[in-house]
């Protein structure tokens, strides 16, 4: 089995802007993410980001803007040698219906679990809001609560000490 990373989008791997971020020219990867995403990976973690997008269910915009924007995050990982093995995200808004992919609940984190082989009691789930942490805790991932737009090096040292 494999250990991994989950990571929240929005305030962990980019900066939060308090306001929906689907445009290349909007999203800022923050500055020691690269640093930190290396030192996972050296430390044997698969990495798996797991993130809400309600505004594509509130149509402020589409799946087509979310998936250039994630092409365009996972070509400036590659160039620094990191490897995302899949990027999860709810497209459902709390309005328009309930859903088991929206965190907290964890369907997105059980479909990377058993997609990559990963155990749970090895791994981590790495947040800036609580409903990130109970997505990961609900099957037993270890949670990180890190403030938005803060130190993801700070935050990984559970990881690496381990």
């Amino acid at each position: 089995m494999n250990k991994a990373v989950l990571l929240d989008r929005d305030g962990v791997i980019n900066r939060e802007r308090n306001d929906y971020t689907f445009r290349i020219e909007d999203f800022e990867i923050l500055p020691d993410v690269i640093k930190a995403l290396q030192l996972l990976q050296k430390a044997g973690y698969l990495l798996v980001i797991i993130s809400n997008q309600s505004g594509i269910g509130r149509g402020l915009f589409k799946i087509e803007d979310t998936e250039k924007m994630h092409a365009h995050l996972l070509k400036e990982l590659k160039k620094e040698n990191i490897r995302i093995e899949e990027i999860y995200y709810c497209v459902h808004h709390p309005e328009t219906g309930t859903c088991i992919c929206r965190k907290p609940d964890s369907l997105n984190v059980e479909k990377a679990l058993a997609r990559f082989d990963i155990n749970p009691l090895f791994s981590y789930f790495i947040g800036d809001k609580e409903r990130d942490v109970l997505a990961g805790e609900k099957v037993g991932v270890k949670g990180i609560l890190m403030e938005s737009n803060s130190s993801l090096v700070e935050a990984i040292q559970p990881c690496i000490k381990r």
